[in-house]
């Protein structure tokens, strides 16, 4: 029996009761991100033919560095641009592959039956941005499964994933973060921007924020050769475009105009049981 005037409390409650009485929080548990799967270097390829398939498909459209691009591609008559009604489809799969489809599609539909009814369709696919969208259809399409890569609208949702499934398992992880500064990009890359009014000075930076959002931009490598790299990304003055950026002798990217912010190397087909002998880089 208790005492008068003292309350008895079970031992299963005493430790939430006694941090409330304090004022102390009890810290969440962390959450265990499962080993990531191994993929075969057919994921990586397929990654590349997906991209390179869909910057053929919207027109051939390059930016940035002049010269011939490395890519093949016959240009078409005309750009192909997220406006033209017979992208509608096209778009509408990149946004089906993310969790925000219901924020963009049903606009863009009504959009669309002006655009066929001779009423207007200039605004087509304008908003919302769907360039992380395009990044999650081709990474998904390839075969890579949601706990590798979580597909989202925003390029920073799913860096923050691929960031802390580097950490935890960084020789087993798809992706690994890198310094622009010191990591020369490699076909399969994807090569990360910061797009707001205040850029992040370094990635490492991004970890105090995480899961807040930030706006970025990120393109799939598709080639790298002495003195330029080649990318493709979406929503690139309104299309799928391929942008070319100098390189230095090193082969790491120059700064044009604005600074890239990471670099998330590409090891599809490169971990075990793919890759028995990782190097001592990938193993710290």
């Amino acid at each position: 029996m208790a005492e008068r005037g003292v309350i008895r409390v079970p031992p299963i409650l005493a430790l939430p009761i006694l941090a409330l009485l304090t004022g102390c929080a009890v810290a969440p548990p962390v959450a265990v991100l499962p080993e990531p799967l191994s993929y075969p270097p057919a994921a990586r390829d397929r990654m590349l033919r997906l991209a390179a398939g869909e910057w053929q498909d919207w027109g051939c459209v390059a930016v940035g560095l002049p010269g011939p691009a490395l890519a093949p591609c016959a240009p078409a008559a005309s750009p192909r641009a997220e406006s033209a009604p017979e992208n509608f489809p096209r778009v509408l799969a990149y946004w089906r592959a993310v969790p925000q489809s219901g924020q963009a599609i049903p606009a863009n539909r009504a959009r669309y039956v002006r655009a066929l009814t001779g009423a207007g369709g200039e605004n087509l696919w304008a908003e919302p941005f769907w360039s992380a969208a395009f990044i999650s259809w081709v990474i998904g399409a390839a075969g890579v499964d949601a706990p590798e890569f979580v597909p989202d609208a925003a390029h920073s949702n799913y860096l923050d994933h691929l960031d802390a499934l580097a950490a935890a398992w960084p020789a087993r992880a798809p992706f690994l973060p890198r310094d622009p500064r010191t990591h020369a990009p490699a076909p399969g890359d994807l090569v990360c921007r910061d797009r707001s009014g205040r850029p992040l000075g370094d990635w490492a930076e991004r970890g105090a924020e995480r899961g807040r959002f930030r706006p970025m931009h990120c393109d799939i490598v598709l080639h790298a050769s002495p003195g330029v790299v080649e990318a493709v990304g979406g929503n690139v003055r309104d299309t799928v475009a391929l942008s070319r950026w100098a390189t230095d002798g090193e082969g790491r990217l120059v700064p044009d105009p604005r600074p890239f912010l990471v670099i998330m190397e590409n090891r599809l087909g490169r971990t075990p049981p793919y890759v028995s002998h990782l190097s001592q880089d990938a193993r710290s």
